[in-house]
């Protein structure tokens, strides 16, 4: 997107949008990935939270675990920058969880603001949904009858 006379600074991309990538064992937070992408320029800020359901497929499910490969990471800030070419992204923010964990626990948490809602919408909804199917992250599901299902990328 090239710059014209009547644009703001502020409706451009940032110069590095990309604030926050991350894989960890350890519990996430909304209030970390929000502040990562405060931006003074941006008029939407679009967030979404994934959270460990209590069922899955007409089955209970009990607990899970996550796993990765460990190219994730790399995958991660592929698909971000993917996001950050196609939309006017100030900044991004994208944090998934490895290890087990329960019902109601977090997931994945990502965030990206944008000059104007609609924007931050777009590339957010983009956003999850490139590294849920991009990412080489595993489900272990334990349903409460004994069975297990592993499930591919997020």
């Amino acid at each position: 997107m090239a710059p014209t006379e009547h644009d703001h600074p502020g409706e451009l991309r940032a110069q590095d949008p990309i604030k926050l990538l991350a894989i960890r064992e350890t519990p996430l937070t909304v209030d970390e990935v929000f502040r990562a992408v405060g931006d003074d320029a941006a008029g939407g800020t679009a967030l979404f939270v994934g959270t460990v359901r209590n069922h899955d497929g007409g089955a209970d499910v009990d607990k899970l675990g996550y796993s990765c490969h460990p190219t994730a990471e790399a995958e991660m800030r592929r698909v971000a920058e993917k996001v950050v070419a196609e939309y006017p992204v100030r900044a991004l923010a994208a944090v998934h969880r490895i290890g087990d964990l329960t019902v109601g626990d977090l997931a994945v948490v990502v965030a990206v603001s944008c000059p104007h809602r609609g924007e931050a919408f777009e590339a957010c909804r983009k956003l999850i949904d490139d590294l849920k199917h991009e990412v080489p992250i595993w489900k272990h599901q334990t349903f409460s009858d004994g069975t297990e299902e592993w499930v591919g990328a997020c």
